[in-house]
This record gives C-alpha cells, structure tokens and sequence, in this order.
C-alpha cells in the first residue's frame, strides 16, 4: 500500500466516520474505494467492517458519555441482528466477484432512494412509543437488518433509522445511539467469521479505521444536533458516480 493510498484511505475514513454516526451511508463510499484499489469484492466486504466496527465502538462510547442509551431494548434488537448477520456474512462468502459488484450497484441507488426519503420516514413530535407489540415487531425486524449488515453492510444505518423512528417514534440522537450498539454486535460477528476464511486485509482496514474512528468521536460527542441535509446531498452525488462506475467498468 503506497503513501498515497494511506492518505487516501485515512480521509475518506474522517469524511465517512462522520458521515456513518451522524447519519448513515459511509460504506456505500469506502467499499467502493477499497474495490476500486484493487481488493476482490469479498476481501473489500470483509475488510471494511474493520473500519464499521472501530468506529461504531467509539461512537456508542461518545454517546455514553452524554449520557445517550436506550438500554436494554438496544440488547433485545441487537440478539436477533446477530443471528441474522452470521448467516449474511457466510452468504457473502459465497458469491462471485462480479456479481457481487452489481448488486453493491443496485444497492448503492436503492439505499439512496432511502437516503432522499429519510426526512418523510422520520416522524417529529410524537411521543416515544414501547409497547410489547411494538418491541416485539422490531426485534423480528432487526434478524432482517443483521441478515443485510452481515451480508454487505453499505448503508444499513438507514434502514435502522427508518425501523427505529418509524416505529418507535425516537429522536435522531437516541436512534443513533441505538444504532451504534446493534452494529458493534453484529459486526464483531461478522468480521469474527472473514476473520476465520482469511478474507480481511488488515493493511487496508486498519488505516481506514484509524480515520474513521476520528471522525465518529468527533461527530458523536458534538454534532449529535447538525442538519445532515448536506450529507445526503453529498452521499448522493458520490454514490450515483460510484454506482455507475460498479456496473459499467467492473
């Protein structure tokens, strides 16, 4: 890896950081990187949740130290990703190079369609909802969420936000809270198994991490209230070229 890669890698990991905790999105950025700088899609799915995993610990603890959690209901839906991220992440493993690049293409425009609609999916103003039915449909939610985390991960932070405010009613800092822990359990998960098939390069993920785990402290301890309407506008410019570039020139 060249000094230009590490420098690279080590802003697109502040950019993303920021990016993944104060919204959701940044891996639909960095796992494009890595595949564009040479890594097979598998080794680039796998090393990325380096970076997802570092970065979501010093979030939760950012949030922590605001005294942000949502406990134990973030445990409850955090089982059942779990489960679901084991049999994503093993799923992943199987699949070709070049198919893998066109569904990361199409998931790139559909969870930016997600992107555009997040403020209509996000309800303001209502009171916190808990019933048991309530919990009990996000719980079964979260398996399908941890399925598609283990599985690619790029932008399953929206689908977490549009699960827990849709439902539940919660503020963004409290959803994102949330959010942080049930990625830092299903990730460590994850990366346990690419660990096991030796499909993480360590290099690559580390320096990106390094990035990323700077700009989740920093985002998580003071831009909790920051209007992400510019984020959204960048992810969207920058995925719609990356997606382009995935389907036609993998």
């Amino acid at each position: 890896m060249s000094l230009i890669d590490v420098l690279i890698l080590i802003s697109v990991g502040f950019v993303t950081g920021v990016i993944n905790t104060l919204a959701g999105g940044g891996s639909l950025i960095t796992l494009p990187i890595f595949i564009f700088m040479g890594l097979p899609p598998v080794a680039a799915n796998a090393t990325n949740r380096i970076g997802v995993f570092l970065q979501s610990v010093v979030a939760v603890g950012g949030y922590k130290s605001k005294g942000v959690s949502v406990f134990p209901f973030a445990i409850y839906v955090s089982i059942t990703a779990v489960i679901g991220s084991i049999i994503g992440a093993y799923f992943a493993m199987d699949i070709r190079g070049e198919v893998f690049n066109k569904i990361l293409a199409i998931v790139m425009l559909l969870v930016m369609a997600l992107t555009i609609l997040k403020p209509y999916l996000i309800k303001k103003g209502e009171e916190e909802v808990f019933t048991p039915k309530s919990k009990a449909l996000s719980i079964i939610l979260f398996f399908f969420v941890g399925l598609y985390g283990g599985f690619i991960q790029a932008g399953v932070g929206f689908l977490i936000i549009a699960t827990l405010t849709g439902i539940h009613g919660l503020s963004m800092v409290k959803t994102n809270s949330i959010k942080s822990f049930v990625i830092v359990c299903y990730t460590a998960v994850a990366l346990v198994i690419f660990i096991i098939e030796d499909q993480v390069r360590w290099d690559y993920g580390l320096t990106l991490a390094a990035g990323n785990s700077v700009g989740a402290w920093v985002t998580s301890r003071w831009s909790v209230n920051v209007d992400d309407k510019w984020v959204r506008l960048f992810l969207l410019i920058t995925v719609i070229g990356m997606a382009v570039k995935l389907w036609f020139f993998s």
